[in-house]
């Protein structure tokens, strides 16, 4: 009987001692949820910074209704502000040079996109007078740039 009851002791102790020096496993799960949440604050950030990369003149553009176009490249953009002054891409220039700088930095020569921003409190005329002076120097991919008309 001595033995009998040693070897319950024996046994019992292994499984005991067996509980407490056992190591946990690592996890071999990946937790996605962390990666998700900082994707999705990205996303939010990117959404909300993007509409503010645009071109950084300030033009109060006029509003149609017109539909907006596709475009795969980034187009040149001219603005002509409310005083007259003339930008190309986010660079003031003098009337003068318009066509120089366009030359310069038109990549696909004279089938290069070119939008005229004219704020809606700017001459009429400067306005005109840049398009020609643009159209005059072989560019005809000219298009104005409005904001779509809001209903209500």
């Amino acid at each position: 009987m001595a033995i009998a009851a040693g070897s319950m002791m024996g046994a019992k102790r292994g499984r005991s001692s067996g509980r407490r020096g056992r190591r946990m496993k690592p996890m071999a799960e990946i937790n996605v949820t962390p990666f998700v949440d900082v994707m999705l604050v990205l996303l939010i950030i990117f959404m909300v910074a993007a509409p503010l990369l645009t071109v950084g003149v300030p033009i109060d553009l006029p509003e149609t209704d017109a539909s907006a176009l596709n475009s795969e490249t980034q187009p040149i953009t001219i603005s002509v502000n409310d005083q007259g002054q003339i930008f190309l891409q986010e660079t003031e220039v003098p009337f003068d040079e318009i066509v120089a700088k366009l030359q310069a930095i038109a990549t696909t020569g004279y089938q290069e996109r070119i939008y005229v921003r004219g704020d809606r409190n700017a001459d009429y005329g400067t306005v005109m007078k840049v398009m020609a002076r643009i159209s005059s120097a072989g560019y005809r991919n000219l298009g104005l740039v409005t904001l779509q008309e809001q209903e209500g």
